[in-house]
């Protein structure tokens, strides 16, 4: 099994799994229009996942990324940003 992109930052600070980065297990890179966004971001008044950052990407939705293969994140490692939980490595081919 190939290994799984690194999520080393998130700045979305409105998502319950940030807790200085990512501390859910994987997330998934989905989006529409052109845009990758965090399809696992969620907005709650709570924060959850794992004791420390160490998320990984587990299914990309992005197929015209040049970074997917066979809906896997073939990028060694992503970061997430702004509002809107854009993944930044984001890159159409």
């Amino acid at each position: 099994m190939p290994a799984l992109a690194t999520v080393t930052s998130c700045s979305t600070t409105a998502c319950s799994y940030n807790t200085d980065g990512c501390t859910a297990f994987a997330i998934t890179v989905g989006g529409a229009s052109g845009a990758a966004s965090c399809g696992t971001f969620v907005a709650l008044d709570a924060r959850g996942g794992l004791p420390t950052a160490d998320s990984h990407v587990g299914a990309c939705q992005r197929l015209e990324c040049r970074h997917n293969n066979d809906l896997m994140c073939t990028a060694e490692a992503i970061t997430v940003g702004g509002d809107n939980a854009a993944c930044e490595l984001y890159e159409a081919s």
